[in-house]
């Protein structure tokens, strides 16, 4: 008889841990990256780009994540200097047995500076738990384009997502001023409440935008042309806020991709291909 049938006790699983930080400057010429940090179950790779800007994919050599793991990123863009930042795939939450997945994001721009964060999906698996944090320090002349989107289960393999937890917790602020504060939280039996009319009225798929931009009430107008029914826009202390839901994880990103790239004012990176 083994030690743990003797005990009770059950085992220690293993979990995830990842970082990665990176900052990105203009100062004396070309864009570079000014430092790379990666430790654990996160890289962060470059692709050589055509026009030679800086785009960063984040890769998850975990392959998703479930209670008990702990990841975190740091971005800083330098004044001056631009960044993307994506996902080499969709981020998956597993069903967790106990505690909750934890993600913490950080952004730095500086100011002139412009960081375009699209991480693809986030898909929610029946059972998984996920809480996440967001920080974001702007300077009033900087540009954001912000994207965060969350599927519930797999549609086509017929999954539905009964139980579960999404907590996100954003703060955005500007030269050291709060401007936007939310919290976002699924929890509980999730199926029940994403039917009704108040949350999302069935969808299953769902999205938040944020940019920031010398032209975002100029940009309002075209953002509403773009979005669907089951979407909208305001202004928000200088802030364009979007949000927008779809049936399916596809449908999100067939409505997602043109509104991005409008709002970016350039072709979205390769991996976002439909």
């Amino acid at each position: 008889m083994s030690a743990l049938a003797e005990t009770g006790d059950a085992p220690s699983l293993q979990r995830a841990r990842g970082r990665v930080a990176a900052s990105v400057t203009a100062s004396g010429g070309p864009l570079r990256l000014g430092r790379l940090h990666q430790s654990g179950c996160l890289k962060l790779r470059f692709p050589r780009l055509a026009d030679r800007s800086l785009e960063g994919v984040l890769i998850n050599t975990a392959g998703g994540l479930t209670g008990g793991d702990r990841v975190e990123q740091a971005y800083a863009v330098g004044e001056g200097a631009a960044l993307t930042v994506t996902t080499q795939a969709a981020e998956r939450i597993y069903r967790a047995s106990a505690d909750e997945a934890r993600v913490l994001s950080r952004l730095e721009v500086a100011e002139a500076a412009t960081l375009a964060f699209l991480p693809q999906e986030t898909i929610l698996f029946d059972g998984g738990r996920l809480r996440r944090r967001l920080e974001v320090d702007l300077a009033a002349s900087s540009r954001l384009l912000l994207c965060e989107s969350v599927i519930l289960g797999r549609t086509l393999m017929g999954e539905t997502v009964r139980d579960g937890l999404i907590h996100d917790s954003w703060r955005v602020r500007r030269d050291g001023r709060l401007v936007f504060a939310e919290e976002l939280r699924l929890g509980g039996a999730i199926d029940r409440l994403a039917a009704g009319p108040a949350t999302l009225a069935g969808h299953r798929a769902f999205a938040t935008l944020l940019v920031q931009d010398p032209a975002a009430e100029a940009l309002l107008g075209e953002a509403r042309a773009l979005l669907p029914a089951a979407g909208g826009a305001s202004l928000v202390a200088g802030l364009l806020v979007l949000r927008l839901a779809a049936p399916t994880g596809f449908e999100l990103r067939r409505r997602l991709v043109p509104l991005i790239a409008a709002l970016a004012k350039r072709p979205l990176p390769r991996v976002w291909s439909l």
